[in-house]
Order: C-alpha cells, then structure tokens, then sequence
C-alpha cells in the first residue's frame, strides 16, 4: 500500500512554516504528523503538495492507495473509520477530506467523485502556526504511548532527580545531576540525547534524538525540541524543529521554531500583551494580522530564519524563512521573508548571501546543501517578493 499525505486549504492558514514542507512534515508531539500515521499503517510514503516541493517530497502511487489529510493527527476513532474504507470512498468531516482510498492516482479535488462516508467523531487538525504549540501537550502524551508501548526504558543515572513514573529514556542518553518532574506530563529523552548538568525540567517534553539541553537550562512544558537541536536558557511550551539552536540565555514562549534557525545569545519573545488583550499574529493569505484567540502567543520563525543577540520579539511576532534580524529596539510583529535588518530598517537578504551562509550551516550538521534545496528556496523568493515592500 501506498499511504499519500495531502495537503489542504490549511497549507496556506500554516505559512510560514509550510512554504518549505508538505503539512505531513510538521512536528507535533514528538514525531511529525507522517510518523504518526506510519506507526499504525505499512506502505511506502507519498505527499501530493505544492509542485515546488515535489522533488524533495515525490508523489508516487501504486494499485492500493491511501489518501490521509496531512493536517490532521491520528486518533483512535479516525483510525478506525479510515481502516474501514473501501475502494472509491472518502471521509469526510463538515466538508473537510480526512482519508480516501483509491486504486487509481488522484488529485485531492477529485475526491468529489467518490462515495461520501460522514465522520462525526472529533478530529485533531492542525489549520494555524499556533496550533502547533496549542495542541503539543496533547499529542505528546498519545506519542508517549504510542512510542513506549510494551517497552522497557533505559536507565538514568542516580545523580538525577526523577519526580514521578512517567518518562521513557531512549538508548546512549546523557544526563546527570538534573531534575526531571513527570507529573505535569510525561518526559520523552530520545537516542542520544543530552541533558547537562544543573537542568531543570518539568513535563510534557519530547528531547529527540541526537539533541542537548545546556547546562542550567528551564524547560517547562509543554515542549518539544527536535533532532540534531540543542537549547539552552528558559522555553515555556515551544516547539523547535530539527538541526536548530537556541544554544545560550533568554526566553522562548508558547512559539514555534522551524528547522534551521538560530537564536542569539539573550535574545527573549514576549508571549503575553502588557494589555492582556488577545494576540493577533499575521496572516499570508488575507495579507493583514489575523486574532488568535490566545492570551500567550509568543514568536512563529519559519525555517532557515536567524536573530543575532539580545533581539527582542514582540508578542505575537511571525519571522519568514531565511530573514536575518539583528540590531536593538523591537523590530515589527511581521518580518518578510529574506528580510535582513531589524527595527533600524529591513533590506532584501539577497540569494547568494543566503546561500553562502547555508552552505556553511548545512556543512556544520554534515549535510549537503543541494540543488533541491536551493530551488525550493528560490521559489520561495518569488512567491513572497511583495511582502518585501522595504
């Protein structure tokens, strides 16, 4: 079977963090919303998104497909509902497609010729950036169970302090003479992680694999940091993404980082409004700053995105991919896209400087910087030139 991830109208609602991945690819939890599903269903992975993205995530199909919205997290009442599908049927919730299973390759606007199957149980779907951090707690508890099911952990060493029952330690980790309290939530340490010494950490928290937690860190939950990542300072329910640093002192809050990024030494984001009003954050579809409905929203900064130190970010503050911010005073809660500068004035980070800083970055985690990656990010450019009005 072939399981393809497809991305809905949520694609546009979750920018800036998908101009650079299907909405499959998005961590949540602990594991990204592909990982999800492949831990309940076998075949080979697909996405059927934006043409720019296909080479790097292709769309191939079989005999057997399985159709899954790429926004939505798996729950048992779904997975039953999509387990139950037959050949030509699609899932639907209030309109929105869920699941459909075909022997033929289709687009995701061809499903309006199947036969309609209504789910009327909840769904857990991921539409905003916000969501992101919004809904961690949750699905790192259902990650949690789903990862440590019927498994024994490793063990820590006796110079930690472990309050509660519920954390599972993966393989080669390292941590000593640190606090970990469950009770809030279970602590994932995923292979080869590290936790140095002096760390104070409360649950829910995913540590994946090969990343480190700084010495005399504050993590509360819920959090997750990403494989190949390594944090330091105070998070307050983050989500970072892989191969990203925020290495030194400062606050991150209710925000999310994407897959790249760096964090200056005593750089902070606000997450709540002197005010206590509700947090706005901005909107790449109806170009204008959209309600959140939150009281603590904090810093949305897409990938390749970089700050030098002690930046301030504002409340409610979404950073494009690959813009560099760096000088003092607040910069605005909207920096486009290859944005360089900060509150003295934006300028366009031109490509091959971008590029030129890439490579480097990318050679650091030995990985290549290939063509692939830089044609997506040429796109990219493109797309979000007129958000660049400096």
């Amino acid at each position: 079977m072939t399981i393809i991830f497809f991305d809905d109208q949520s694609r546009e609602s979750l920018f800036p963090l998908t101009f650079t991945r299907p909405v499959a690819d998005l961590r949540i939890g602990i594991l990204k919303i592909s990982e999800k599903w492949l831990k309940h269903f076998d075949g080979n992975i697909s996405y059927l998104t934006a043409g720019y993205l296909q080479k790097k995530f292709p769309y191939q199909f079989s005999d057997d497909n399985l159709f899954i919205n790429g926004s939505v997290c798996p729950s048992l009442e779904i997975l039953t509902a999509i387990k139950g599908l037959k050949d030509g049927e699609a899932l639907l919730k209030d309109h929105i497609y869920l699941a459909a299973k075909s022997k033929q390759s289709q687009k995701a606007e061809d499903f309006e010729n199947f036969k309609y199957i209504d789910f009327n149980g909840e769904i857990n779907q991921v539409i905003y950036p916000e969501d992101l951090f919004k809904f961690n707690d949750r699905e790192i508890r259902a990650d949690f169970k789903l990862l440590t099911k019927g498994r024994t952990s490793a063990k820590l060493s006796k110079t930690n302090t472990i309050i509660g029952d519920d954390i599972f330690v993966e393989e080669e980790v390292y941590a000593e003479c640190c606090s970990f309290n469950t009770h809030n939530g279970p602590i994932y340490l995923g292979k080869n992680s590290q936790v140095w010494e002096g760390t104070h950490i409360r649950g829910a928290l995913a540590l994946c694999n090969d990343s480190q937690i700084k010495m005399g860190s504050k993590i509360y939950g819920a959090t997750t940091i990403g494989p190949n990542s390594r944090v330091g300072g105070e998070i307050n329910n983050a989500v970072i993404y892989g191969n990203s640093s925020k290495g030194h002192e400062g606050y991150l809050g209710n925000s999310v980082l994407g897959e790249w990024c760096n964090i200056g030494a005593d750089s902070n984001n606000s997450n709540l409004k002197n005010n206590y009003a509700e947090v706005k954050l901005w909107d790449y579809q109806s170009e204008k700053f959209r309600k959140t409905g939150l009281q603590f929203c904090g810093l949305i900064m897409a990938d390749h995105a970089k700050c030098g130190i002690n930046t301030m970010f504002n409340t409610g503050t979404v950073v494009g991919v690959s813009a560099n911010v760096f000088g003092s005073g607040f910069p605005r809660n909207f920096i486009a896209d290859f944005a360089w500068g900060g509150a003295h004035g934006f300028e366009v980070y031109a490509l091959n400087k971008m590029f030129e800083t890439t490579q480097k970055v990318f050679e650091r985690r030995n990985t290549v910087f290939d063509d692939t990656e830089k044609e997506i990010l040429i796109e990219i450019f493109n797309q979000t030139d007129k958000y660049r009005r400096f």
